[in-house]
């Protein structure tokens, strides 16, 4: 009885040892596709100000070369 008991308890302890080390894998593979699903997130204000700025001075730049 009692070597039925432990292969018992160890069985049940290496399922949940099993278990606890897939989870991880698992969760990455729902953020992968969570994060495909989403959404581009908007840019913040201060990237917005950076883009507009480099093109205007694309744009200035390009103008300068063709007035040449």
């Amino acid at each position: 009885m009692n070597k039925i008991l432990v292969a018992l308890v160890s069985g049940l302890f290496a399922a949940g040892v099993f278990a606890a080390a897939s989870a991880p894998a698992a969760a990455k593979v729902e953020a992968k596709a969570e994060a495909k699903a989403a959404p581009a997130k908007a840019m913040p204000a201060a990237d917005k100000a950076s883009a507009a700025a480099k093109k205007a001075a694309k744009k200035a730049a390009d103008k300068a070369s063709a007035a040449k």
